[in-house]
């Protein structure tokens, strides 16, 4: 049985986003081409609202999609094709920006808000498709449970039960993995060629390749290699002394060239600049809720 080895990972640094939003950039423009085809990810663990309730008011993107998760918490959010809604504990919104869109996300007052926003890039063919919104709700979520652990499987496919997302436009794996203390956990339901990574959100694990176990707010890359006709190398993880909480997400690599401003990332500086200029004339936004006056 081959095994994918952890051969990075990534803890990012402390940063301020939005109006004021304190949160932890796990990766971001430094790890782009080793965790292609997922740009960003901000993770964020708090118990003091103050860190977060300024939140993020409108903005732009276009070019990727967004996938925000929440373990605990709620955010309100609304957006240019004229969705509005909460995300509260164990939802996730799943947005295709493509052309272009224009949303708003801000965190409300929780005893704890913990989750994180993930980027995945969107291929050249795709970037100006047309916008999408999608909710993920809880009642949705398979739960698979095994000894010592369990599983939420919210896009993709695990223990053949399919999630309610197909993953977008990249077929992304994203599962919610919990393990007890001192479990031993295998994966092997991703094909060799595609990128894998976990995200630690609480406790300690120690995948394959570690010699000591990693602490919470790492993202943990596992080896790439092979072909995805070959059987699939197995994914190996232990969870410490208090358990683990982790994320798995996988997907195809685009190997495209990146282009990225702010909230927009193009496979050009031109198609850059013509976004921005867009932005600039009011003609950015492609597809829209016909109340929606922002621009």
């Amino acid at each position: 049985m081959k095994k994918r080895i952890c051969i990075r990972t990534d803890r990012g640094k402390e940063a301020v986003d939005g109006a004021g939003v304190k949160l932890r950039r796990v990766l971001g423009l430094k790890t782009v081409h080793q965790y292609d085809p997922f740009l960003m990810l901000d993770g964020f663990d708090s118990t003091d609202p103050d860190d977060y309730v300024r939140g993020f008011p409108f903005h732009p993107h276009r070019g990727i999609e967004t996938v925000t998760y929440l373990v605990e918490g709620l955010i309100e959010h609304m957006d240019s094709l004229g969705n509005k809604g909460t995300i509260g504990d164990l939802q996730c919104q799943w947005m295709t920006a493509g052309s272009g869109i224009i949303h708003q996300e801000m965190p409300k007052e929780s005893p704890r808000m913990l989750g994180c926003q993930l980027w995945v890039n969107l291929s050249a063919k795709e970037k100006m498709t047309q916008p999408t919104y999608r909710d993920i709700v809880q009642e949705d979520v398979p739960v698979i449970h095994a000894p010592g652990a369990v599983v939420r499987v919210l896009s993709g496919t695990y223990d053949r039960k399919p999630g309610p997302m197909d993953g977008g436009f990249r077929q992304v794996q994203y599962l919610d993995v919990t393990l007890e203390p001192g479990i031993t956990w295998d994966y092997d339901q991703t094909p060799n060629d595609h990128t894998l990574f976990l995200y630690l959100m609480e406790g300690t694990l120690a995948p394959e390749g570690l010699d000591g176990f990693e602490e919470k707010g790492c993202a943990m890359l596992m080896e790439a290699g092979g072909s995805s006709d070959e059987e699939n190398q197995t994914v190996t993880v232990r969870s410490g002394p208090g358990g683990a909480r982790f994320l798995l997400i996988a997907g195809k690599p685009l190997n495209e060239p990146v282009s990225w401003g702010g909230p927009i990332v193009m496979n050009t500086r031109e198609e850059l600049d013509l976004a921005f200029q867009e932005l600039e004339t009011g003609t950015f936004i492609k597809h829209r809720d016909p109340m929606f006056l922002i621009l």
